[in-house]
């Protein structure tokens, strides 16, 4: 809704300016009726002529549609609808056949050509199709001044032949189906004085054509050339127009480079429009700037100057949008003058600083878009504009202070969108005539606390109320809606002091309308009584709450529209059935469901129901299901055998979850589908081989069959794959070697492989190693996990809603075994201990230089420690112990300045352990059992090494002393700066341990790198990690921080790699660190 007013501005304009000549056109049909002249006889039989030609529409079309319907033999043609004669000659001179349902082609020497007076002839909105050849009799019409064929599909080359209409004034080829290279004869049209060749993407103006028609089209006063492919011309070929332009629309053309700044001083320029033209840069004129423009788009370019103070001499403007830029600094305070200003669109601009008041002054503006920037500060408590404005969207910025009272008095606001902000403060409930036309409130996001306001439960209007995530109290009960007769959505999740209750009268109340409640985090205990009147309910999500008991027939009663439900984390015990029949989407994950498990409806394509006490098998019924595409049954306590219908969802089932359960027998060869993503079937009772099928499953990105019983050679075989990720084979029954393989395709994607606890001998494969270009080349990282799997769902309303399901994976990683999901997509790690390993450690492996994990430990390996680990710059965890590993440890491990866990012991290692950065971080654990080793932090010391060390100290590494002695070091070798910013940071914390994981670069001395990873961390983000302006790499991961990102992160320009994922962290829509970060995510790495 939000562009509901833009739209209609702009086709409101396109209207007068595009086919204002249809006014002319109608008042000669006029005066054609009141003319005493007949039409002449060759003119009518060749009207009939061309109707007779037309073939009925292939599409429904009205009768009452079609203008030629008045086309009969016995009448003057002259007085037929759509048909204009010249009231002296009576000669046919226009024809209007628009939106005529009209079907068929357009041959060279149809008879409607041979009417040789024609002066305007309109066939827009038809289905016309088949090429216009260059000898049509179209051409051979001198006297032609207007000829529109847009919203046809003639699907052919642009021809030269247009040039031959030399009286033509307006050429109209809107969305025709034209394609290839404009040619320069269009511009040999000296009277030209419309020309719009917009909505055909595969036409295309080069450098010199387009120059030639700016400069021979002297005439031209508007000319409209949206989606028309303009990548070669270049944004100066623009000031060789004409000066006398009034409307310029170069929407989504592809243009890109520096728009000179005159055009925009043009002195008849009424529209201009650009948007959708990223690669459009600029600055808007900042003097001198004064033009009649009346709309100006810029939406989706990349202006980013400031906004100049002279915007405010644009008097005649009506709709301004420039969403979508990156200007700079504050929104100058000059709209006292724009008095005629409609619509206003400032979104995603970069804009800081507070509202300016003149803008909420303004009395003509019916919407108004500031979202997703930076404005600040509070609003002000009194304006004196806005009695005409219907939309107001602040969402996305950083808004505080309390609402005041006049966002609910406005007299015409239907949407109020303030979500994501830092609004404070209950709100006024005392408000006097509330807003009755209100539709639309949406303040999520926020820090707004106290009771709902009573007169929220006044307004009638209200569809939807969008309140999650704050702080309200108290309860919602059923009669507090009863008013609420046109509610559809009603979102009150994650207000931990709010609840939602019945009423003694619920059934007296009816919600026919109201499809969404999302009610998660809420307190809730049991199914609110009025849900049952809700017989348009949609989506319901009461998860995370604390609901017992089991989900009667009754409770569902009026759930049978029901397409969403979301009970998750609650205390459910028992399920008959399913409510409804047209179930898409069903989360009952984490409960305390128990019983056989109930067939779901036949429409479901989302499945979950892990963590419960389901027992028995699974349904066959559930191989009915031929949209299911996600089946989570995992952690629970089913048995049996997998079913081999399951293969029956061939086409549909893209992740199967059924790990952490009690199946036995073999894997079903069924399972091997070309649609599969992921099969997780870890933790259950299989046995037998693996199935030779899923070499098919070429979609397929994540397999883990992690301990069971199945006993089989590596599956080699699996290698060609070319989208397997992740492979996990661990505590099973493996054996033999893993072949070399020769194929340079083998494995090519694989980022994770555990093989760990299973009877693999032999020698390390060498050439296994060197195919693995998932763990060689740097990932491209990005917010979207290939993991993931989001349902978009069409809502009974006409919108969309999305479900998010994320895959997960558990791995080893630094000694603890956690769950990767957003991780997933950039996580890599190698698994090959606890088998019958035995020679030496390929140097091969040290090219590997995305690893972030390596455990080769619990083998029988020789031979030293390659040299090369020294090049694996993104390990965080290395584990070499218990083999049989000898020589000394190469100091190149000191490069790896991410590495958080290391452990070498038991082993034969000899010599002085090398020290400075991670390695003096590492303790006595990591080394023990090398007789041979020396220095620190082992109590042997080496014989004739110098020890750095110029005062002992007895404290524990948290004491005082120590703490203090760290950061005094600290700020002496990497600069006074980071000492007192980490010393700030330790403080604020309360944990010295972020000593660990600094780096400084060799030649600035500088901080370059800060990993924190897994130190247990908690509170905010100190904003003073915003002073280390060489930061490059930033690893916050899997700790407990809450809380925003400080907006102080925005200093560290030299950032590529930040890492904030497992963590309790809000990343909030329109955040600016998040959408800062977002722009670099093409060549920078973001985990969140």
């Amino acid at each position: 809704m939000g562009k509901v007013v833009w739209l209609y501005e702009i086709l409101v304009l396109l209207i007068l300016v595009s086919f204002h000549f249809q006014v002319d056109f109608s008042l000669s049909f006029s005066s054609s009726i009141n003319s005493t002249h007949l039409c002449l006889p060759e003119e009518r039989a060749a009207l009939l002529q061309f109707k007779n030609t037309i073939s009925p529409p292939n599409y429904p079309c009205p009768i009452f549609a079609r203008k030629t319907n008045s086309w009969r033999e016995s009448t003057d043609c002259c007085s037929w609808e759509g048909v204009a004669c010249h009231k002296v000659t009576g000669h046919v001179i226009g024809i209007d056949l628009s939106e005529n349902c009209l079907y068929g082609t357009l041959p060279a020497n149809s008879s409607l050509f041979h009417l040789q007076k024609l002066q305007w002839l309109d066939l827009s909105f038809n289905s016309f199709h088949g090429c216009l050849t260059p000898n049509s009799s179209l051409f051979l019409l001198q006297g032609l001044q207007r000829l529109n064929l847009s919203w046809n599909d003639f699907n052919c080359s642009i021809l030269s032949a247009f040039n031959q209409l030399v009286s033509l004034t307006h050429l109209n080829l809107h969305s025709s189906g034209f394609y290839g290279l404009i040619p320069s004869e269009i511009s040999f049209l000296p009277k030209l004085v419309l020309l719009d060749l917009s909505g055909n993407g595969a036409l295309r103006f080069d450098n010199h054509n387009f120059n030639m028609l700016a400069s021979n089209s002297t005439s031209l006063r508007n000319l409209f050339l949206d989606n028309v492919n303009m990548y070669s011309v270049a944004p100066t070929s623009l000031l060789n127009l004409t000066s006398s332009l009034n409307s310029l629309s170069l929407a989504s053309c592809g243009i890109a480079g520096e728009i000179p700044s005159e055009i925009f001083r043009l002195p008849y320029l009424i529209y201009l429009d650009l948007n959708e033209n990223y690669g459009v840069t600029g600055s808007l004129p900042t003097s001198n700037w004064s033009s009649p423009l009346s709309l100006l788009d810029l939406n989706n370019c990349h202006f980013k100057e400031s906004l100049p103070a002279a915007l405010g001499n644009l008097t005649q403007i009506t709709s301004l949008d420039l969403s979508g830029n990156s200007f700079r600094g504050q929104i100058p305070d000059v709209f006292e003058n724009l008095n005629k200003l409609t619509t206003l669109e400032f979104d995603g601009c970069n804009f800081s600083g507070q509202l300016p008041v003149t803008m909420l002054n303004l009395t003509e503006l019916v919407h108004l878009g500031m979202s997703n920037n930076r404005l600040e500060g509070p609003l002000p408590h009194h304006i004196n504009g806005l009695q005409n404005l219907k939309e107001l969207f602040l969402n996305g910025n950083r808004i505080s202070g309390g609402l005041p009272s006049w966002l609910f008095t406005l007299p015409s606001l239907q949407n109020l969108e303030l979500g994501n902000n830092k609004l404070t403060g209950p709100i006024d409930d005392q408000i006097q005539f509330p807003n009755a036309v209100l539709q639309r409130i949406v303040l999520e996001n926020n820090e707004i606390h106290g009771p709902l306001p009573s007169f929220f439960f006044e307004l009638e209007n209200l569809t939807d109320l969008v309140l999650s995530s704050n702080n309200f109290s108290g309860s919602v009960k059923s009669n507090m809606l009863s008013k609420l007769q046109k509610l559809r959505g009603l979102y009150l999740s994650n207000n931990r002091f709010l609840s939602l209750s019945s009423s003694s009268n619920d059934v007296n109340y009816t919600f026919s309308k109201l499809s969404s409640l999302v009610f998660s985090s809420c307190n809730v205990r049991q199914f609110p009584n009025f849900l049952r009147t809700a017989k348009s309910l949609y989506t319901l999500d009461l998860s995370y709450n604390k609901i017992q008991g089991a989900i009667s027939q009754w409770e569902a009663e009026g759930w049978e529209q029901l397409s969403t439900l979301d009970l998750s984390y609650n205390f459910l015990t028992s399920l008959s059935q399913f409510p409804g029949k047209n179930l898409k989407t069903v989360d009952l994950s984490s409960n305390l469901l128990q019983g056989p498990l109930p067939v779901p409806p036949p429409l479901v394509d989302l499945l979950l129901i892990p963590n419960n006490k389901f027992t028995g098998n699974i349904p066959f019924l559930i191989c009915n299901l031929s949209l299911l595409h996600v089946l989570d049954l995992s952690n629970n306590n089913l048995g049996g055998i997998i079913p081999e219908c399951l293969g029956n969802l061939n086409r549909s089932l893209m992740f199967l979850k059924l790990q952490m359960n009690n199946f036995y027998g073999k894997i079903p060869d069924s399972l091997g589908t070309y649609m599969v993503k992921s099969l997780d079937l870890n933790d259950n009772l299989l046995e037998g081989l693996l199935p030779r099928s899923f070499e098919n499953c070429s979609s397929l990105e994540i397999l883990n069959v992690a301990n069971n019983n199945l006993l089989d050679t590596f599956p080699h075989w699996l290698g060609h794959l070319p989208l397997l990720k992740v492979l996990i084979l661990r505590f099973n029954r493996f054996h033999g070697p893993i072949h070399n393989s020769t194929a340079p395709s083998s494995f090519p994607k694989l980022q994770i492989i555990d093989v760990s606890h299973n009877e693999l001998t032999g020698f390390l494969p060498t050439n296994f190693f060197q195919n693995l270009r998932g763990m060689i080349d740097v990932p491209q990282f990005g917010i979207s996990s290939p993991h993931q799997f989001w349902m978009r769902l069409r809502d009974n309303q006409g919108g969309y809603l999305t479900y998010n399901y994320q895959d997960s994976v558990n791995v080893t990683s630094k000694r603890t075994e956690i769950e990767l999901m957003k991780l997933l997509n950039i996580f890599t790690a190698m698994d090959f201990s606890d088998n019958l390993f035995h020679g030496h450690i390929p140097e091969e492996l040290g090219e590997l230089c995305s690893l972030q994990v390596l455990n080769l430990s619990h083998n029988s390996l020789t031979g030293p420690i390659p040299p090369s680990f020294g090049n694996l710059v993104a390990l965080e965890s290395l584990d070499l112990s218990s083999n049989n590993l000898g020589g000394e440890i190469p100091s190149q491990l000191t490069n790896l300045t991410f590495l958080a866990v290391l452990n070498l012991s038991q082993n034969n290692l000899v010599g002085p352990i090398p020290h400075g950065k991670q390695f003096d971080t590492f303790e006595n654990d990591s080394y023990g059992g090398n007789l041979g080793l020396c220095g620190f932090p082992l109590s042997k010391k080496c014989g004739n090494n110098l020890q750095l060390s110029s005062t002992s100290f007895t404290e524990d590494d948290d004491s005082e002393i120590a703490f203090i002695w760290k950061l005094a070091m600290m700020g002496y070798g990497c600069g006074l700066v980071l000492g007192l910013s980490i010393g700030y940071i330790v403080f604020a914390t309360l944990k010295p341990w972020w000593l660990i994981g600094i780096t400084c670069g060799s030649r600035h001395q500088r901080v370059t790198a800060l990993n924190l990873f897994g130190m247990n961390l908690s509170g905010t983000i100190p904003p003073h990690l915003g002073n280390l302006s060489f930061l490059a790499w930033l690893n916050l991961g899997n700790n407990s921080f809450h809380g925003s990102l400080p907006i102080e992160l925005v200093n560290l320009r030299r950032l590529k790699s930040i890492k904030l994922s497992n963590n309790n962290l809000q990343f909030q829509r329109g955040n600016p660190i998040l959408v800062w970060f977002l722009r670099r995510t093409s060549e920078h790495v973001f985990e969140w």
